[in-house]
């Protein structure tokens, strides 16, 4: 069963089961697509648990984690030191997903792929580029016709790991996107143009139905809608496209990561795509239910194994690097049940 982004539900669920059996979570939209595949294939292997997660963005699955109305949450970007302190109690911080956020068009009537310089791209969020046939554009495009069209920038409108990896990009291009805006999950986005939509999923759709636009999205999302994505230049200054493949050679620049050092954005391999990330779940260390922290060891110990992460590219994500699936099986053994 290949998870469909297309069709994306805010809710998966495995198949009906008794509230007994039954683990909830909630958190990133980069993670749907690889969960309601992963989930699914885990409640074929075991019929008695099945696994309900909400995709509403990685600070909505804080929110709902910190106030304990689920089992696990789901965030691109690990809970800071203030996040942690509001939890109460100890906390687990454990990689899941590798992806990337492509550059997601609409631009009627240009079937080549659309080249983005570094620069290019942040004058767009910027707001400093507002035309498709922009000279900055067109420069790196030679023989396709761009048209006077505006450009309509959009963002997510909810608190997003994934706008925190495109907006770290943008931070490393930019010295005055890092001084003007920053890095954030939410941040105020500068041009006039921008217009705000909720999940990767209503990303996605906002910029399938707006002629003129750009958004960032995850992979698995641009692939299931079958959305054009632009060519990015890299820190090597290579054109590279969002896939699988690049997404793995961006992981490989920075082999070990931690809740404390894990930005990947912007690696400087020739092959790197530059707008990539690891996604994590976050769990109590000793939660309350015994009976359900058992059962929730057992799901994420086989999401984050070599059997869990085989699921990963079918549905568009890269199986998390050897070594990091270690790592997160040797914290995942902190965890008391």
């Amino acid at each position: 069963m290949r998870a469909s982004a297309a069709l994306v539900a805010a809710t998966v669920t495995a198949l009906p089961a008794a509230a007994a059996t039954q683990l909830t979570g909630a958190g990133s939209s980069f993670d749907y697509p690889f969960f309601s595949k992963a989930f699914y294939v885990y409640n074929q292997k075991n019929p008695n648990v099945t696994v309900n997660y909400q995709s509403i963005g990685s600070g909505g699955g804080i929110q709902q984690f910190t106030a304990k109305n689920v089992d696990f949450g789901a965030t691109d970007v690990p809970m800071n030191a203030q996040e942690l302190g509001r939890a109460g109690e100890p906390v687990l911080q454990i990689p899941v997903a590798l992806g990337g956020a492509a550059v997601a068009y609409n631009v009627p009537g240009v079937s080549a792929t659309i080249k983005l310089t570094r620069e290019a791209l942040v004058d767009i969020y910027l707001g400093k580029i507002t035309k498709w046939n922009d000279p900055q554009i067109a420069g790196a495009n030679h023989g396709v016709k761009l048209p006077d069209m505006p450009i309509v920038v959009v963002h997510r409108s909810d608190g997003s790991g994934t706008s925190y990896m495109f907006t770290d990009f943008l931070s490393h291009v930019s010295g005055e996107w890092k001084q003007r805006v920053g890095v954030g999950k939410s941040v105020s986005w500068p041009a006039p143009s921008s217009v705000g939509a909720k999940g990767n999923e209503g990303v996605a759709g906002q910029v399938r139905s707006t002629p003129g636009a750009i958004g960032y999205v995850e992979l698995a999302y641009v692939v299931e809608n079958h959305m054009p994505s632009a060519t990015l230049q890299n820190r090597a200054g290579k054109w590279v496209s969002c896939s699988e493949a690049t997404v793995a050679a961006a992981a490989a620049g920075k082999p070990h990561v931690n809740p404390n050092d894990f930005s990947i954005v912007d690696e400087p391999g020739a092959e790197a795509y530059p707008i990539a990330s690891y996604s994590w779940v976050v769990v109590y260390k000793k939660p309350a239910d015994s009976g359900r922290a058992r059962m929730l060891y057992d799901v994420l110990s086989w999401l984050v194994s070599a059997a869990g992460q085989s699921n990963a590219k079918s549905v568009d994500y890269v199986p998390l690097p050897a070594n990091v699936q270690a790592e997160a099986l040797r914290t995942l053994k902190q965890m008391q049940h």
